[in-house]
């Protein structure tokens, strides 16, 4: 094995840089969309009374009836075909958390054995695909197959390209023979439409053109590179995603000389063939940069529709990894590959647009903006500080645990940061007076800050808190880089909704009693910020002394993912799923169980790999370094020297045989607490097992393995080590 590390090494040192994509690097303008079925080749495609329905279709909502679905997918065929397609498929984003997909070919032959391109309306709006294997919480049983995927007219088709061949992509949901979501997209468009209606509503306190408000998402994806041939060499990176062992080089981020420096040459060529290929998919990729960790990278597209963001950041990933590997890179996109050096995150930037084009958290010059700005500002902080534990649920898992609370990424207390300015104005609308009679707006403004007209990047940045408001947006940092968006954001627009139904039902209320509008509207929002100030702090996040403040406060700090997802099924999260119809009763304790078994699968996952790498690879190469050693210490003795003279070859010998005993001994040990944790039936109490008597072995087992590197021969060593892993680029 050690052959394989030094010929890895030798290999990934040794690659030239693939230039593909820089041909057309300068051609943005040229390329953007050039791969989706947008609105133009819609128009391009279709006949124009056609065209004119569909597009009043997908704006307004309204479902698409069988003659236009029809016409749709002719167009959608001709369009396909004309760039290349062979094949199409449903597109859909299953509860792994990944993307899935089933190709058919457009070809058919007919009745007279003749060929034919066939796509019909039926091909184009429903499938059964079967896919009965994917999780699905006791929703449906293998033997019942009828699982159906249904066309998302919100999100275009597009064609990706794998193996020399195009495939039309259509982006659907997927649900159950009696209509459960099985998916991830389903929830998703329901939280989006409940926080449509509500922030509508909401909006029109102010504006009585606002008919629609958006929800808007930017999403920052971090990740790191690594050679193919050196992930290769590295079962456990292949098998979990991460590094079980690895001694950390001498040189890691501390010098934060990688983080913004100069992309390296080879990065940068995948980063523009990346950019280009993203371009064709109409992802709308900005920034690139290099993160703090050494070969770290992150990658920004611009700000999209939520829905349409979501796809794009699962086909990026997709895409990331399609790319990485004409230039012989491995993308790794869990949160924690390598210890002692920072994780990956996937920034969630959000925020409200209304029809009319105004960003809801964007504060304005006027004092009705500016009263506006505050609805919406307050109302997202209220309903963060009511369901800070559903927040810290919905970005849960086996993976984040290893960097929430870990002093390089948010804790897992969810808190909010606004910055000095916007904290000081709440507290001071908070405690200003007005009074109960009000004449006109000037005396309503009365003792009441104006808040200023705020740029982007006006507030500091806070990089040790979970929820943060950076401008116009709030920026939900604690979402894993692996993470799809689509489940955090779906609690997110659930519970700034459910909190803006319940303002305005308290509005209309004092109104109705005769307060003035934008009396009652400042009355209700200063009660909002006086009862959720605990959720407000502006310090560092990553000192102990905020952990204990925080309990003052009566904040959570739920630092185990089993822990964190009992919210999922408490009757307050129940009520509030089937209050705004996001999910059944059935559906939510499904999604409960399949996180929880995801959880304890993985880490059983690692246990069985860290079991085979301490028994196969890391004791056999400590074993014949320690022969060679008892061999010299033989022959040393037989010239008659005296014991003196190899005590320190005796002490690395004693010193080897103790941390491989107790590797193995502990890796054994690890080995019967796994056998008993799989008997435990309750999926909750199985996965809380693995979590506090499994796992805790994986760091024991590994600080003796990591000793050991350090000591046994180098040419020995059967796995690429962290110096080789993170600066052969």
């Amino acid at each position: 094995m050690s052959f394989l590390r030094f010929q890895s090494v030798n290999s990934a040192g040794s690659r030239e840089i693939n230039h593909e994509g820089y041909s057309e690097s300068k051609k943005a303008i040229a390329i953007y969309g050039k791969n989706v079925f947008t609105v133009d080749k819609m128009r391009d495609y279709l006949p124009k009374p056609t065209f004119v329905e569909l597009k009043d279709s997908i704006e307004g909502g309204k479902r698409i009836s069988r003659e236009l679905a029809e016409d749709i997918a002719q167009a959608m065929k001709s369009w396909a075909l004309a760039n290349g397609a062979s094949h199409y498929t449903h597109w859909f984003q299953p509860l792994t958390g990944s993307t899935a997909e089933k190709h058919d070919a457009f070809f058919e032959p007919d009745s007279n054995g003749l060929a034919i391109e066939k796509f019909t309306a039926d091909a184009l709006v429903q499938q059964e695909p079967d896919a009965s294997s994917f999780p699905n919480g006791g929703i449906r049983n293998t033997f019942e197959a009828r699982g159906y995927t249904a066309w998302d007219p919100s999100s275009p088709a597009f064609l990706f390209e794998t193996g020399g061949g195009k495939t039309l992509c259509i982006p659907t949901v997927f649900v159950s023979y009696t209509g459960e979501s099985l998916d991830y997209k389903v929830p998703l468009l329901k939280a989006v439409s409940a926080i449509d209606k509500a922030a509508t509503d909401v909006a029109q306190f102010f504006d009585k053109s606002v008919n629609k408000v958006t929800a808007s998402l930017g999403i920052e994806q971090e990740y790191f590179l690594v050679d193919l041939s050196l992930y290769n060499a590295r079962p456990d990176l292949q098998l979990t995603g991460r590094t079980l062992f690895g001694h950390m080089a001498a040189k890691g981020q501390q010098l934060d000389d990688h983080y913004f420096g100069a992309i390296p040459e080879r990065v940068l060529a995948f980063m523009v063939d990346l950019e280009n290929e993203a371009l064709k998919l109409g992802i709308p990729l900005k920034t690139r940069h290099n993160e703090v960790a050494p070969t770290q990278f992150e990658c920004a597209p611009m700000f999209e529709e939520i829905n349409l963001a979501i796809d794009h950041n699962q086909l990026l990933m997709n895409l990331m990894e399609q790319v990485a590997k004409r230039h012989h890179f491995k993308v790794l996109l869990h949160e924690k590959p390598y210890s002692g050096i920072n994780g990956s995150g996937k920034h969630n930037n959000w925020s409200l647009i209304t029809n009319t084009g105004v960003n809801l958290l964007a504060p304005g010059k006027t004092p009705k903006n500016n009263l506006m700005f505050l609805t919406f500002f307050v109302n997202t902080i209220k309903a963060v500080s009511v369901h800070a534990d559903l927040l810290r649920a919905s970005i849960a898992s086996h993976s984040n645990d290893h960097r929430l609370g870990a002093n390089e990424a948010p804790p897992a207390i969810i808190s909010i940061f606004l910055g000095s300015q916007l904290d000081d104005i709440l507290d001071e609308v908070e405690s200003a007076r007005v009074a109960k009679k009000v004449r006109n707006e000037a005396n309503l403004w009365h003792g009441i800050p104006k808040i200023p007209d705020l740029k982007m990047d006006n507030t500091d940045r806070n990089r040790t808190s979970p929820f943060a408001f950076t401008g116009n947006k709030f920026e939900f940092r604690a979402v894993g880089s692996s993470a799809n968006s689509a489940l955090p954001m779906t609690i997110l627009n659930v519970i700034v909704a459910n909190q803006l139904i319940e303002f305005k039902i308290e509005v209309d209320k004092q109104i109705k009693k005769g307060v003035k509008k934008d009396l009652a509207l400042l009355n209700v929002i200063r009660r909002y910020i006086k009862e959720s100030k605990a959720i407000r702090f502006e310090g560092n996040g990553y000192s102990d002394e905020w952990a204990e403040e925080a309990a003052t406060r009566g904040l959570s700090n739920i630092k185990s993912t089993p822990k964190a997802l009992d919210v999922y099924v408490n009757e307050e999260s129940l009520a509030l799923f089937e209050k705004l119809g996001i999910y059944s009763r059935r559906e939510s304790e499904a999604r409960h169980e399949i996180l929880l078994e995801n959880f304890y699968k993985k880490l059983q996952i690692e246990a069985r790999v860290i079991t085979e790498l301490t028994n196969s690879l890391i004791a056999p190469a400590c074993f014949a370094y320690q022969n060679q050693l008892i061999e010299n210490v033989k022959g040393l003795k037989d010239l008659g020297l005296s014991s003196e003279a190899f005590s320190s070859q005796r002490n690395f010998i004693e010193r080897i045989s103790s941390h491989i005993n107790i590797a193995l001994e502990k890796s054994e040990a690890m080995r019967q607490e796994r056998k008993k944790a799989n008997e435990i039936e309750d999926m909750r109490d199985r996965a809380i097992a693995y979590d506090e008597l499994v796992k805790p072995y994986f760091d024991e087992i590994r600080y003796h393995v990591n000793k050991l590197e350090k000591i046994v021969d180098d040419n020995k060593w059967p796995l690429p080590k962290l110096r080789e892993l993170l600066f052969i680029h």
